[in-house]
């Protein structure tokens, strides 16, 4: 089940990040060398991404940033090209989306999006794999953060 406080202020879910899921399945103990994370608001950072950037999510004047009078700004739209192009998602719809149906109906809209055919765990959005239960194709994988179709 994808967790709420998983979605962070930019949009990006954390729930389907290469780095959360790593952590969450602890891919390390079975020999996989990737980076952890635990997500933008459980580590109490308030956007990886675009918090450096943003006064209003420097001061804590947002929860997300559809709620800016400037969105999309510049550097989210930035950010939602490249995950676009890469990863198959973008940061842009999934906050019009919590902005028009609410945050519940973005979780389930991702979860059913993100969910692994196999296991039913939750596919990686940087590379379409399930850290639960296909290990083995992220150890032979040369370009880890790349989709293996492209």
């Amino acid at each position: 089940m994808h967790k709420r406080e998983l979605i962070a202020p930019c949009g990006m879910n954390c729930n389907v990040c290469s780095a959360y899921l790593a952590c969450l399945n602890d891919v390390r103990s079975k020999g996989i060398r990737v980076p952890y994370c635990t997500g933008c608001r459980p580590r109490d950072k308030k956007c990886a991404f675009l918090k450096k950037r943003c006064a209003l999510l420097i001061e804590g004047k947002v929860e997300y940033c559809h709620q800016c009078p400037n969105f999309p700004c510049r550097n989210l739209k930035h950010l939602d090209e490249r995950y676009r192009k890469l990863y198959r998602m973008s940061m842009i719809d999934n906050l019009k989306c919590i902005r028009q149906n609410g945050i519940g109906r973005l979780l389930v809209r991702e979860e059913e999006k993100w969910r692994c055919p196999e296991c039913g765990e939750a596919v990686c959005c940087h590379n379409g794999i399930c850290y639960n239960c296909s290990l083995e194709k992220i150890k032979s994988r040369k370009k880890l953060y790349r989709w293996e179709d492209e």
